[in-house]
């Protein structure tokens, strides 16, 4: 029986760090190729799917030479880091089979195409997985932002935010072995209890324009594929708490 997705268009945000592997910094190859194999299981149900990568994993390696940048010289900075990031990204797609554009929110014509959100639209229709690099083109933004500001652009109906542990929970399970893990939380939960799944800017967009985010271990092979078939796997924020 075939798998039906529930999902027709979502856009996956990425932390630049979730590149590093096991790397202090920088791009593992081998992580590339391992993530873009997940997106091909959910593209071959023909799912649309937008990509928004942080680029912690480049502008955090040499943060130690920058004292003395000024911040919207270390924002701008860091948009080009994320740009690094998706063209590493379009090249593992590119050699396991998918088409793939990349649109930019600053204009280099030379290494993609600018952020033009019909165009974008029309790349997912033709089933081109779409990443968007630089962020918001501004400083001052995250790139949770600029995932959440793209997924509205494009009317994705879900934000998949992959991570290293399994959803959001009231401390960090990494450091505290009595965390606990929330199924379902609202955005005025979030927002109250200063839980860390994206910055207030990107929560508020959520909350105000009903886009839900589901928080998940992207590590753990096969999840991606789960939950854009339905099943019940990490946290989801929304506003339809039951």
């Amino acid at each position: 029986m075939e798998m039906e997705p529930k999902y027709k268009r979502i856009l996956l945000k990425l932390s630049g760090e979730a590149l590093m592997g096991e790397r202090e910094f920088g791009i593992d190859p081998e992580v590339l190729k391992t993530f873009a194999l997940e997106i091909y299981d959910v593209y071959k149900l023909g799912v649309q799917i937008g990509i928004v990568i942080g680029g912690g994993n480049i502008f955090r390696g040499i943060q130690a030479a920058a004292h003395g940048i000024d911040k919207v010289s270390g924002d701008q900075m860091g948009m080009l880091a994320t740009v690094i990031n998706c063209i590493a990204f379009q090249n593992a797609l590119e050699d396991i089979g998918i088409p793939t554009r990349l649109q930019t929110a600053i204009k280099m014509e030379q290494i993609a195409e600018p952020f033009i959100r019909r165009r974008a639209i029309r790349h997912l229709e033709k089933g081109r997985v779409v990443l968007f690099g630089a962020g918001t083109g501004n400083p001052y933004f995250t790139t949770d932002t600029a995932a959440v500001l793209r997924a509205i652009e494009i009317e994705a109906e879900l934000i998949l935010k992959g991570t290293r542990v399994d959803g959001v929970y009231n401390c960090d399970p990494e450091k505290h072995n009595d965390a606990v893990m929330y199924k379902t939380l609202s955005f005025r939960d979030v927002l109250s209890q200063d839980l860390k799944v994206m910055d207030h800017t990107a929560i508020t967009l959520c909350h105000e324009n009903n886009l839900p985010i589901k928080v998940f271990n992207i590590n753990i092979k096969g999840n991606f594929l789960k939950i854009i078939t339905g099943e019940d796997i990490g946290t989801i924020v929304t506003n339809n708490i039951s």
